[in-house]
């Protein structure tokens, strides 16, 4: 049994992260216990409070963008080992159901771990108050410890920092794949990417690396504009509104190729807009989350026969996360990837309210949680 502490919550009206002790069972078959360094504050968290995500029941445990170091090893672990550096994927890709034998890990059978909060052998193990504790994802990384099955854990060389590389547990993976493989960015291309905090600021990067000419980053605050430019954007707007006219003069009304929406929280509302600035036989790739029951949305489908606009949705970047962490790891190693300009704050676990409080206030990219 190991001793531990984690941020939780114990009711649909918590409306803040309660930290507190918990135990944990030692690692069974081939799970691993993992000592964790970092865990980033991604907004999908945040969805537990809002009300916007559905999940398994409480207490419960989130975070899923972490890393660690291995301390512990279940009897039938067969690819790590003890002090072995790993990333999560919030998605423990098997390697052999269908999606998986396709090439689509990120769609794997076991993604319905995310929501159940349980183990894949359907229990837990975690503790809290004497009760089982149900973790996000198989993982639960706002905690100082997990135990997790070795599919969640991708190992990682062990020179590179994981303070940094936890952003490829989701949000720079999420980002940078829904550039890269899910709108196919190609040399020339004219992006516009809505939102710019942690998943935007990586598509940004992505549509740069992919080639594009000119990349739109549009988002309310200020400081998130600037930030996009950094990490490579051409041009800036405070709102689709704003960006219509913009993109409509610099790409000589021909509108943008790929439209990518990573904003936190997505509203079916303004999809008539998000058409409007995508050009002919353009894509829209929906990355963001939007409320679980929201009821529907102003797409004008003629769009999608006259001018062959696409509409596609996006999961972790549509990325094979045991293959494409290690290669953003390497990108992050030769300068090609800025994971550092991303984090804009750490915190500790016990000041996790007021990193989600800086997030909803607009002054992080990303915010980090930095364990002991």
């Amino acid at each position: 049994m190991i001793k531990s502490r984690a941020a939780m919550l114990w009711g649909p009206e918590d409306k803040n992260w309660s930290v507190e002790d918990i135990e944990i069972d030692e690692p069974r078959g081939s799970e691993l216990l993992v000592r964790n360094v970092a865990s980033g504050l991604c907004h999908s968290d945040e969805h537990f409070i809002t009300g916007d995500m559905p999940h398994g029941g409480y207490p419960w445990i989130a975070g899923h963008e972490g890393a660690g170091i291995v301390e512990a090893v279940g009897p039938d672990v067969k690819d790590l080992k003890v002090g072995d550096h790993v990333v999560y994927s919030f998605v423990a890709a098997c390697g052999t159901c269908q999606s998986c034998a396709e090439g689509h890990s990120n769609l794997c059978d076991n993604g319905h771990l995310i929501m159940s909060g349980r183990m894949l052998d359907g229990t837990s193990r975690i503790r809290a108050r004497g009760q089982d504790a149900l973790v996000m994802a198989g993982l639960g990384t706002f905690a100082h410890h997990c135990v997790v099955h070795e599919w969640s854990a991708v190992k990682v060389l062990e020179d590179l920092p994981l303070d940094k590389l936890c952003l490829l547990g989701c949000g720079a993976t999420t980002g940078w794949g829904s550039a890269v493989y899910a709108a196919e960015v190609k040399p020339g291309d004219n992006v516009a990417v809505v939102g710019v905090g942690g998943l935007g600021s990586a598509a940004v990067q992505g549509a740069r690396l992919a080639g594009a000419e000119r990349i739109f980053a549009i988002d309310p605050v200020e400081f998130k504009r600037e930030s996009a430019q950094r990490f490579g954007a051409t041009h800036t707007a405070n709102s689709v509104e704003e960006a219509f006219e913009l993109i409509q003069q610099e790409t000589w009304g021909r509108m943008c190729n790929k439209v990518i929406l990573t904003m936190g929280v997505g509203s079916g509302d303004m999809m008539a807009q998000i058409m409007a600035i995508t050009s002919k036989r353009g894509r829209v790739v929906v990355t963001n989350i939007h409320p679980w029951n929201e009821p529907s949305n102003n797409i004008p489908m003629i769009d999608l026969t006259l001018s062959e606009k696409q509409v596609v949705g996006s999961l972790f970047g549509s990325a094979n996360p045991r293959s494409d962490i290690p290669r953003l790891a390497e990108l992050y190693r030769k300068g090609q990837l800025d994971l550092d300009g991303m984090i804009t704050k750490t915190y500790t676990l016990e000041d996790i309210n007021q990193g989600y409080q800086d997030m909803r206030d607009g002054k992080n990219i990303r915010g980090v949680i930095m364990y002991d």
